[in-house]
């Protein structure tokens, strides 16, 4: 599906992050278990990428699973895991043969020697990629990325007075990557589940009303134009609104 940004008010994003919403309900309206509602929405992260990657988004960032998904059923926690250690190794060699580099945000330490050994193996295999920025912020919460970077500041005995937000930057799980320009939320939900908390202070939102296992590329068409019809005013004014 074309996607054009002639006569549009905003160039098509750099980063766009995804709360991937809806597997559980995708697989409850089909009668199945949740787990393949999360194995769907897992099969379809290498299409969205490929559509954004197609129309210029140079970084994606997905949030597959949160701090606070701890909490869940240990059946479903379990099968989560097992998911992710199943297809990692794959997809990690597709996504290199895309040209994609693949990073990992949040927390290693609560995950099996197994599935940590998979993270580090495919973010080195694709280091050196030059195309799309893939990072999957598993084990993840906004609130606990803030903390973290916190107690490091004091650890490493950084002066106060030295403390700005580019200091601040460089010890969040994102210091190598751009603040997001836009948000998507699917299964049409508006909350933000802690996360991106700091780097989300003038991110644009969109609510897609699609499960995410059915966000497609005309879905994907739809968030890009629904974007690049805003003004971003990051607290100011354009010179139209004075008038």
């Amino acid at each position: 599906m074309s996607f054009s940004t002639q006569d549009y008010l905003t160039p098509p994003p750099h980063h766009v992050a995804v709360i991937m919403d809806g597997n559980g309900r995708w697989a409850k309206e089909r009668g199945l278990p949740r787990l393949a509602g999360h194995r769907a929405g897992t099969e379809n992260i290498r299409s969205v990428a490929r559509c954004l990657a197609e129309r210029g988004v140079e970084f994606l960032t997905l949030y597959a699973f949160s701090t606070e998904n701890w909490g869940r059923p240990d059946a479903e926690v379990r099968g989560l895991i097992e998911i992710l250690e199943g297809v990692i190794e794959q997809e990690a060699k597709i996504l290199h043969g895309d040209n994609v580099r693949l990073n990992h945000l949040g927390r290693l330490d609560r995950l099996s020697w197994k599935l940590q050994r998979s993270i580090k193996d495919a973010v080195h295999l694709t280091q050196s990629n030059t195309g799309l920025t893939l990072s999957v912020a598993f084990d993840y919460g906004g609130r606990d990325e803030i903390l973290t970077a916190v107690r490091s500041l004091l650890k490493d005995g950084i002066p106060s007075d030295e403390v700005d937000g580019a200091v601040f930057n460089r010890y969040l799980y994102t210091s190598c990557l751009p603040d997001p320009d836009l948000i998507i939320r699917t299964a049409g939900e508006m909350r933000l589940s802690n996360f991106l908390l700091w780097q989300s202070a003038y991110s644009e939102y969109y609510s897609a009303p699609v499960l995410w296992p059915d966000f497609n590329e005309h879905q994907v068409v739809i968030a890009l134009e629904s974007y690049c019809r805003r003004h971003r005013r990051f607290g100011g004014l354009h010179s139209g609104d004075q008038q």
